[in-house]
C-alpha cells in the first residue's frame, strides 16, 4: 500500500484567479492526496500562451524542492488528438499536454523517461474534453506523490513535442531568436541565453544590430549590451542577460514593450557590429 507523502505538487496554468478551475485541480490533489503541498507557481499566464509559461516553468523550477511534481495547463489543443504525458528528470517530475510546454524546463534538467498517459486508473471516472487539468493532469500529479512510479501512467514515447522556440539559430556571429515572454515591466525576454551571446563573442559596452520582425515586417535597431539597466540614460533601449541568463530588451525606467511595440513571438536578429 502507498503511503501518503507531504510531497510539494506546483501548478502553473493560464486559468487566472476568478473562476472555479485551479479550485476545482487542488480538491482533486488533495482527494487523492490528503497531506499534498500545493503550491502555485502562476495562473496569470497570457491565455493560451504555450511560450510565456515555457518559459516561467524554465525560470521557477529550479528553485523548488527535488522531487517537486509541476502540472502545466496552458493547452489550447485539449480535447484534441493531442497526448497527454508525463516527463521523469533527473530531480523533478512534470505533468501536462504535449504540446511543448514542459520541455525546455525538463531538457534543463535532463530527461530521464517521457510516458504518454493513457491509464485510466489514474484518471478521475470521467474525463471531460474541455478539462484534462482537473481530470487527468491534477489526478496523475497526486498519484505521483504518492509514490506510483511513472511507467504505471502509460508507454514510454520518444516523439514528445520539442517547440520551436526551444532554442535560437545561431550563425557565425548572428543569432536568430524570438521573443519568449514579457514581464510586468514589459522587459521582452528572448530564447537567446547567455551561451549563445558568448558564442557570438559579445561583450558589455559592444554595440549591437538588432532586427525585429513581425507579421513580415522588420524594424531595425542599434542598441548597446550592457551588465544592467542603470548603465543605460533613463528612457534608453538596451540588451543585457537577466537574473536566469536569457537575452532580454529593456528600456531603462521604461516598458520595452509598450515604447518598442515588440510582442511574444516576434523574431529577433542580433548581429555585433
Amino acid at each position: 500500500m502507498l503511503l501518503l507523502a507531504p510531497r510539494v505538487i506546483a501548478l502553473l496554468t493560464d486559468f487566472g484567479y476568478a473562476d472555479p478551475y485551479v479550485a476545482s485541480m487542488k480538491g482533486v490533489i488533495l482527494s487523492i492526496n490528503g497531506v499534498a503541498r500545493i503550491v502555485d507557481v502562476s495562473h496569470g499566464v497570457p491565455k493560451f500562451d504555450i511560450r510565456s509559461a515555457s518559459y516561467v516553468l524554465y525560470c521557477a523550477y529550479k528553485y523548488f524542492p527535488e522531487g517537486t511534481v509541476f502540472v502545466v495547463v496552458v493547452d489550447p489543443g485539449v480535447g484534441t488528438e493531442r497526448r497527454s504525458i508525463v516527463v521523469k528528470t533527473r530531480r523533478y517530475f512534470f505533468v501536462g499536454p504535449d504540446n511543448g510546454v514542459l520541455i525546455p524546463a525538463a531538457r534543463d534538467d535532463g530527461i530521464e523517461k517521457v510516458v504518454n498517459v493513457t491509464n485510466r486508473k489514474y484518471m478521475r471516472r470521467e474525463v471531460s474534453h474541455t478539462f484534462h487539468g482537473r481530470d487527468i493532469f491534477a489526478p496523475v500529479a497526486a498519484h505521483i506523490s504518492r509514490g506510483v512510479p511513472v511507467d504505471e501512467f502509460g508507454e514510454a514515447i520518444t516523439d514528445y513535442v520539442v517547440p520551436s522556440f526551444a532554442e535560437p539559430v545561431i550563425s557565425g556571429r548572428r543569432a536568430e531568436g524570438e521573443v519568449i515572454y514579457i514581464d510586468g515591466f514589459g522587459n521582452a525576454a528572448t530564447n537567446i541565453r547567455v551561451e549563445h551571446v558568448e558564442r557570438l563573442g559579445l561583450k558589455y559596452g559592444d554595440e549591437v544590430k538588432v532586427v525585429i520582425e513581425r507579421e513580415g515586417e522588420e524594424k531595425y535597431y542599434r542598441w548597446r549590451f550592457l551588465p544592467s539597466f542603470g548603465y543605460a540614460g533613463k528612457g534608453r533601449p538596451l540588451l543585457l542577460i537577466n537574473s536566469e541568463g536569457f537575452l532580454e530588451i529593456a528600456v531603462n525606467l521604461g516598458n520595452a514593450s509598450r515604447e518598442l511595440g515588440i510582442s511574444i513571438g516576434d523574431r529577433v536578429i542580433v548581429e555585433p557590429l
